[in-house]
């Protein structure tokens, strides 16, 4: 198994970025969901509801990635710098009430979902394409590795555990339970899609898992993924 796609989303729910190396610390990725869209109660531009998290839909129509030292955010021909008043007019405009870009540090949280690395397998992917009839682009569902893998759902049977991926340990902690997004146009995928109906009805509608960085690194395309040993057999008394 290796790395086949790695990817970094530096403003919650935009467009991110596939890259040739991600450096992940204790926090995660770096420079992943390092911002967000904030409105003016503290909630979290996204694509569902919750106590954290508001529904605003435009902001799929934008994209960010990281340029030096700064985060650039476009949306058609317009281009701006984190930080710039016009970004945050921008996005005011389109959602129709004031919106802010904040930093972890400045909204007092953190941006991630839940833990702050995902992962899945080209197996699974391959399996939802040929079961679900679905495109199953793993855009789709913003995960930040992709690996090589020729067993559908493999990955989930290394929750609990770690895995080796070139430097780096992650351990796996959970399924990743999908909500509308996936069917959206978003993150450079334009067609709509019907993912989550048969997701739901066949996976409880969990594709990917997550995970927390046990021992930091960088990872890079093509390492090496070394999953966790298989529980042996206890020994029988003779």
């Amino acid at each position: 198994m290796r790395v086949a796609a790695l990817h970094r989303y530096p403003v919650k729910a935009m467009g991110g970025e596939a890259l040739g190396a991600l450096a992940l610390d204790a926090r995660g990725a770096v420079g992943d969901r390092a911002f967000a869209v904030v409105d003016a109660e503290g909630l979290l531009a996204a694509g569902k509801r919750t106590h954290r998290f508001r529904r605003r839909d435009p902001v799929f129509s934008y994209a960010a990635r990281t340029v030096n030292d700064a985060v650039v955010v476009s949306r058609g021909h317009g281009s701006w710098v984190v930080g710039e008043p016009a970004l945050e007019a921008d996005l005011s405009a389109q959602m129709g009430e004031p919106m802010r870009v904040l930093g972890e540090a400045e909204a007092g949280q953190r941006f991630f979902d839940d833990s702050p690395v995902s992962m899945v397998g080209t197996a699974t992917l391959d399996w939802c394409r040929r079961e679900l009839g679905v495109d199953a682009d793993p855009r789709r569902l913003r995960v930040n590795v992709v690996i090589e893998t020729s067993e559908p759902f493999v990955e989930e049977t290394w929750i609990g555990h770690e895995v080796e991926i070139g430097g780096v340990r992650l351990r796996v902690t959970k399924r990743n339970e999908r909500c509308r997004v996936i069917d959206l146009a978003q993150n450079g995928v334009q067609e709509s899609a019907h993912w989550l109906k048969p997701l739901g009805d066949r996976r409880d509608a969990c594709i990917a898992v997550y995970c927390d960085v046990v021992v930091p690194g960088e990872l890079a395309l093509g390492d090496r993924v070394t999953p966790p040993a298989p529980p042996t057999a206890p020994t029988l008394p003779s």
